[in-house]
This record gives C-alpha cells, structure tokens and sequence, in this order.
C-alpha cells in the first residue's frame, strides 16, 4: 500500500475532498450549482462523474432547476437580405442573454422545448434534438422524407412524467389523390409519433379528420404529458374545441370551450383564438383582429384557463383592457409577468394587475429590441438547463448524420460570416489605435515635463503643467479581450452600437489630446522666447551701465 508521501498531490487532494464528507452532503452540495458548473465538476474525479451523471441525480436537479425563457426568431429574409435564426434568454431576474445558443443552426426552427431539450427542425431529411445547456445534439430522421408543404409548426415535442418518454409528434397532412410526395396542407387524419430511442415512427389515427390551419394559427401546447391544440366546432360558440393526445396511451380527449359568446367591437375584425400553457395549465387566449393586418390585435384580450379537466370547468383569469399588437407563444407568461410584443419592434414585459378579472398592464420594461425580425414570428418557451443526456438514445435505428452541408458551413451564410469577421477585425483595429494613442500622449507628456524646468515663471510652469496632466486620454477596458463565442442578433446589435460610439470617443479624444498638445508647446515657445527677450533686454542695459560708469571715471 503506497504512502501518503508517495501519492501524486492530486490524489491526496482529491481523497481528503471527498472522503473529508458525507456522499449526501457532496450531492446536496451538487444540487445548488448550475449546469455549467457541474460540467466541469465532472472532470475532477471519477466519483464525482459518476455522481453528477447518475440518472437519478440528473432528475433530481431537474426539479429544482431555475426556469428561463427561451425567445426564438426563426431564419427570414428582410428586404432580401437573410437574417439567421436565433434565441435569447430570458433569466430569472429578467435579463437577457448575449451569447447565441450553440446548438441552434442559421437554419433552424423550434418545434418543441422540455426539460432543457430543444426539437429544432432543419431543411434537411432529419430533425435535431438538443441539450442547449450542454451542447449535445442528435439528428433522427423525418417520418416522411422530401414531403412538400412540411411545416415546422407541424411538430411538437412532450414528456410523459409517468412513462418517463419524450416524444416527438408529427400532424400528417392527408395524402393528395394521385401524389406520392404531396399532402393536404388543410385537413390531417394521422398523427405520427416517435419515442425517443425507439425504433421508428408510428401512426396514430385520429377520430376525425382535423384542422392543419388550426394548429398553424392557434399553436400546440404540451402539458404533464398530454399534448393539446384547437380544432374546428362550428356547432360550439367559439367554433373551436380542445382536441388532446396523452403520450402515454396515446389516446384522444375532446374538450368543449366556455360557453360565453364574446361581445366584438364594431372596428375590429375577425375573432383570433390561440392555446397557451400558464403555469402548467391549458389557457384559451382570445382577441380580435385589425381588418387590414389579420396578425395584429385590437381591442381586448382575454385568456382563459381550464379549472377542472375532468368537469372542463374554465375560468376568466385575465381581461387586458388594452391589447398588445402580438402575443408570443406556446408560453407568454414568465415568472407572474406577461411578454408581449408591440408594433415597434420591441418586446415588453407588464406585471398583470387589477381585480375582478380586469387586468391592467403595469410596470412596463422593455425587454429587447428584435428588429429587423418580425414579431410575428416570435416563439416564447420556458426552459430550463438541464443535464438530460442524449447519447443514450445515439444507437437507435433512426438516429442519422446530416448527409449534406448545414449551419454556417452553408455557401448562403458566407457574407453574414464575412460581415461578423469585419466588425472583429474593427473591434482589433480600434483596440491597436487606442493603445498607439495612449503610447504617444504618454511620450508627449514625458518630452513636455522634460521642457518645464526651462519655464523660469512659477505661474506659467504651474499652468503648462496642469495642461500635460490632461494630455493622456482616459479610454475604457483597454486589454479587454473580445469573446470566442458568437454574439446573439440583440447583443450583436448593440455591438455595432457600441462600436461606433467607441470610435467616434475615441476620435473625440485624440482631438483633444492632439490640441492639448499643441496650446501647450506654444506656451513653452511663447515662454522660453519671452524668456530670451528679457534676457537679451536685461544684457543691453548691463552694458549701457557700464559704458555710463567708465564714462565717468573718464
């Protein structure tokens, strides 16, 4: 047995670490700190390792994990310049994040997110699966390969707590008479699901043939394990009804909507319905429609939520007197706050107050400003970072590579890639200037400080030197390095900005400095010739005294 003096310093560290404390202390220790930490706490040890992977542990930390919220922007086109899909976080104290999320391509669109996984549909024959907290991906195969008219809103992505699966679901446009490749982009009769490190995609009939627009327009939301979505019921007051899918025994529930009849405004057009999850509950949200802009709202919203499933009780949880322009979904709450968009371009936070049901909007924050994305577009998700692992479903049958180019490696995204790498090399460039700046300021200041013992008056020598003490500028975080990650489209935004006040400061300041130094060294030549003069006065009457004097000896 080796000697406590024998072992490698790492390991008496490590054994007095662990062994110094309880393993229920060390994992309730664990359960405290973030994903990003514990990563890196895997490398220390082995036991460690061990731990923080544990499924158990894994599970146990999901439960406790600090909600975020995820706001998309799928890929556009913005006259006719491309702008890449992207996220940004929203944290617990309402601020945004500015780094891009890694596992999300230029590409992409967000299908589903639950437990810190994230479904991303690509252009390609696969579907991504993702842990944006640890960067894990894998890439399955479409049910239907090449289908045209696909949609990413076609796809969603749930968690049965009981059956503890993920599964993806896919809405199955009903085949075109005569097409093997086309479907009916209106009416669907199968709803295709995949098991998460099963074997392949099944189909699931539904009791009736349903509405493809209905989910398009009204969104899906997955709640405890059950996926729910508007359908069409022209018998009903709404014309709309809940149609649910528990993941588990993959069974179809209808829900009928409150039987209220909703009183329109006389301006407004047509009645808008969308489903919302509010804190784990299914909501109805309802507004009317500007006639000329069918996606913008007026007058008021209302939301409400379901009660009592089995009863299909609902209530009135809030009446908003005054009407964003746009709602996100399939989450618009976060943390007793609503997000809503306005037709600005930027996206707000209210806190929900009133009584009786009638809501007024308070506290406004702006929260981010996402031109030139449009806001209808925008998806709202609640997240959280996780450390859900996905390489034990890699060895499934339909767990594919991409065979072809994707992300930033596609030949469209070239000049967006060329345009980041111009403001990196600006960014360098100012960085160089401002050091050459400081650098020749400092050496000015020296060579000036070097002339002031020729300045013979106090009170000029005092106010020169006042003036060199002000010729060295002040710039900010000079040996601030630049980050490696990709800056998200708000934080890159606000990068340019930054850029640009940085130059036109630093412009500014060089002036300053470069006049600064011109006043001074005129004050030292206008100092050091008065200098001269006097001297030269003061020798011309030293002679004309002593020619006086031998005059008169004379």
């Amino acid at each position: 047995m080796a000697s406590e003096e024998t072992k490698p310093k790492k390991q008496r560290d490590e054994e007095c670490i662990i062994n110094g404390l309880p393993g229920e202390l060390i994992e309730r220790i664990f359960l405290k700190l973030p994903v990003s930490t514990l990563l890196r706490c895997t490398g220390v040890c082995e036991q460690w390792h061990k731990l923080i992977r544990d499924p158990q542990f894994v599970t146990s930390h999901l439960q406790d994990a600090p909600q975020c919220a995820v706001l998309f922007f799928p890929q556009e086109s913005v006259s006719g310049e491309p702008h890449p899909a992207d996220a940004i976080l929203i944290d617990e104290a309402w601020s945004p994040s500015t780094y891009a999320v890694p596992v999300i391509g230029p590409d992409d669109f967000l299908c589903g997110s639950c437990n810190g996984l994230l479904v991303l549909y690509t252009k390609s024959s696969t579907l991504k699966v993702a842990n944006f907290a640890t960067g894990e991906c894998l890439h399955l195969e479409k049910p239907v390969k090449n289908l045209r008219g696909d949609h990413f809103l076609f796809y969603n992505f749930g968690f049965h707590p009981l059956s503890k699966e993920y599964k993806i679901t896919h809405f199955l446009g009903d085949p075109v008479v005569g097409s093997t490749r086309s479907h009916n982009n209106s009416r669907f009769s199968v709803i295709q699901v995949y098991t998460l490190g099963g074997e392949k995609w099944r189909d699931i009939k539904t009791p009736e043939a349903l509405s493809l627009n209905c989910v398009k327009n009204s969104g899906a939301v997955n709640i405890d394990g059950t996926m729910c979505w508007l359908i069409e019921d022209m018998v009903a007051n709404w014309q709309h009804a809940v149609m649910t899918f528990d993941l588990s025994g993959e069974s179809f529930a209808r829900i009928q909507l409150p039987a209220t009849v909703h009183e329109d405004c006389a301006g407004g057009g047509p009645r808008r319905y969308w489903i919302r999850e509010i804190d784990r509950k299914i909501c109805i949200a309802t507004a009317q429609a500007c006639p000329s802009l069918p996606r913008r709202l007026v007058g008021m919203l209302q939301i409400w939520e379901l009660e009592n499933k089995t009863e299909q009780r609902w209530s009135l949880k809030y009446n908003i007197q005054y009407s964003p322009d746009y709602i996100p979904g399939p989450n618009l709450v976060h943390r007793n706050k609503i997000i809503l968009q306005r037709r600005d371009g930027n996206l707000y936070s209210y806190e929900l107050l009133g009584e009786n049901f009638n809501t007024k909007l308070c506290k406004m924050a702006n929260l981010l400003d996402f031109f030139p994305h449009k806001p209808d577009n925008m998806q709202s998700y609640i997240c959280v970072k996780s450390l859900v692992r996905l390489d034990v479903y890699k060895k499934t049958a339909i767990a594919r590579r991409p065979k072809q180019r994707e992300g930033w490696e596609l030949k469209k995204w070239e000049a967006w890639e060329h345009q980041l790498s111009d403001y990196e090399k600006l960014w360098t460039r100012l960085h160089e200037e401002e050091h050459e700046g400081i650098a020749l300021a400092e050496h000015s200041s020296i060579s000036f400080n070097g002339l002031l013992p020729r300045i013979l008056d106090d009170a000029i020598r005092q106010d020169i030197g006042m003036k060199i003490n002000k010729i060295c500028p002040s710039l900010p975080d000079q040996q601030q390095p630049r980050p490696l990650r990709r800056l998200n489209c708000v934080a890159q935004k606000q990068d340019r900005e930054n850029l640009s006040a940085r130059l036109e400061n630093y412009s500014s300041i060089m002036k300053a400095s470069r006049e600064a130094s011109k006043s001074i060294m005129s004050m030292i030549l206008s100092a050091v010739e008065n200098q001269r003069g006097a001297s030269g006065s003061n020798a011309g009457i030293s002679s004309q005294n002593r020619s006086e004097g031998d005059d008169a000896k004379a």
